[in-house]
């Protein structure tokens, strides 16, 4: 590959000043190179960065704007950047603010002019929302594939215990008897809209802004479509102050990634909830727990409650980002360069625990027994109790009267519904005959609800067994 001399090099990348350092009088000084530089967070972007360059150089190629030799000279010097990057002998500098120029200035400094011509028909505005939504588009596939795993992990333990009985809550007090796998079930409810979304904002994050120029376009007669078809982008963003501006992509993003980590820490809350010893529901693996300093009997569940924090640190991100974009003017704007940050460590957060909870799950152990002595707790057949004064032909309301005035009365003898004779029950009301003791048992309460969406075992299973359907198992 050609070198050029330093002095070849100086006017565009003269030692310590910006690619556009000739149209001022003064350098910039050492605390605003800091305050503006983004380099120390978006070389994170290289590889994309030069996945960009490359299509855009191919593009350029096809239509006559750089030769064949500079195209072939441009991905041989991108290969040995992408190697020095790899290999962690690239060298990074302030100087240069942004992934891009210090991309650019390396790549000429191996191949000489061609490297200078690469920038012909771009901006750095349109070439950092492309290398943002390669990068995102990544991220979310990652994200789609642990959401997956953790479905598929759910739906095991769900099936598992499809015919583990624990109490249901509302207001944290029992309200009815459910299945554990019913439970487990409802997370996997959610985490599939959580992949839904993600796979709804990647359809918009996969479109091409590369072409848009500086935010007018450009007068040379490029081909995006090449360039998107080349990147894999499903289509090219049609207006060209909106393609550099946009953010919308990162927003919708952070706002699916905000909901992922609501559901993990309602999650993590059941966790921490159901390991208390005065719960005793289930266990955690020691490697996902410490213990304390001070108390060596303690064995806390650090990681759920970890969880839990750093969803409030992903939610202040996604604040921060529709903040950022409330009062923009069109079209590419300095603030933008404040995208970043929060949307990195958004995803660095969801991969990070998704991929810790996929292994946590799968290692809880279950302490059955708890859970049904939880559940005989609470008068949980209640409603059971009413329903069956109604199939009897007794209103509703005064079915939940009768239930009510018995449930008192069990609370006097300090007993459960389940613990009364017949006798005793038809003192409540006539129509309670000899078959109430099947209606009032837990494992009746929950054979009972097998409809679609029920917490029968029956109906657990078949749930169960589609979740894992889809997700590979």
């Amino acid at each position: 590959m050609a070198k050029n001399t330093t002095s070849d090099l100086h006017n565009q990348f003269a030692n310590k000043a910006q690619a556009w350092s000739a149209r001022f009088s003064e350098p910039v000084s050492d605390l605003v190179k800091r305050y503006t530089a983004s380099v120390d967070f978006d070389k994170r972007l290289a590889v994309f960065d030069i996945q960009g360059s490359l299509a855009h150089a191919d593009m350029l190629a096809a239509i006559g704007i750089i030769s064949a030799d500079d195209k072939a000279a441009i991905e041989e010097g991108m290969a040995a950047i992408l190697d020095e990057i790899n290999q962690g002998d690239f060298q990074w500098s302030l100087d240069l603010e942004d992934v891009h120029l210090n991309i650019e200035k390396r790549l000429v400094e191996l191949i000489g002019d061609a490297g200078k011509r690469l920038h012909t028909g771009r901006s750095r505005n349109d070439q950092v929302a492309t290398d943002i939504r390669l990068w995102l588009r990544s991220e979310i596939d990652i994200a789609l594939d642990l959401l997956r795993q953790l479905r598929h992990r759910l739906a095991t333990l769900a099936l598992e215990h499809a015919d583990t009985i624990l109490p249901g809550f509302t207001h944290l007090q029992v309200a009815q008897p459910v299945t554990f796998g019913h439970h487990l079930l409802a997370y996997a409810e959610m985490f599939g809209r959580d992949a839904e979304r993600l796979a709804d904002c990647r359809k918009r994050t996969n479109r091409l802004p590369l072409g848009a120029a500086a935010l007018a376009g450009t007068s040379y007669p490029i081909d995006r479509e090449r360039v998107a078809a080349s990147l894999g982008f499903d289509e090219v963003c049609r207006n060209s102050l909106d393609a550099v501006s946009d953010r919308d992509f990162a927003i919708e993003f952070c706002a699916a990634a905000a909901l992922i980590m609501t559901h993990i820490s309602r999650l993590s809350e059941e966790l921490v909830l159901w390991m208390s010893p005065r719960v005793g529901f289930i266990d955690l693996a020691d490697r996902f727990c410490t213990g304390s300093s001070i108390m060596p009997q303690k064995k806390n569940p650090d990681v759920p409650e970890l969880a839990r924090g750093k969803t409030g640190r992903v939610n202040g991100h996604l604040i921060a980002l529709l903040t950022l974009m409330k009062g923009q003017p069109l079209a590419y704007n300095k603030d933008n360069q404040e995208d970043k940050e929060g949307l990195f460590d958004s995803a660095d957060t969801i991969r990070d625990t998704l991929t810790i909870f996929v292994d946590m799950i799968g290692g809880i152990r279950v302490n059955a027994d708890a859970m049904r002595s939880a559940a005989l707790q609470g008068f949980a057949t209640a409603t059971d109790l009413a329903d069956y004064l109604v199939k009897k032909g007794v209103p509703f309301r005064d079915a939940h009267e009768t239930v009510a005035h018995a449930v008192r009365a069990c609370e006097d003898k300090g007993c459960d519904l389940a613990d009364l004779s017949v006798a005793e029950l038809q003192e409540f009301h006539p129509s309670i005959e000899a078959d109430i003791h099947q209606v009032l048992t837990l494992e009746g309460s929950v054979a009972a609800r097998r409809h679609i969406g029920g917490t029968a075992p029956e109906r657990v299973r078949i749930e169960a067994e589609q979740v894992l359907a889809k997700t590979g198992g």
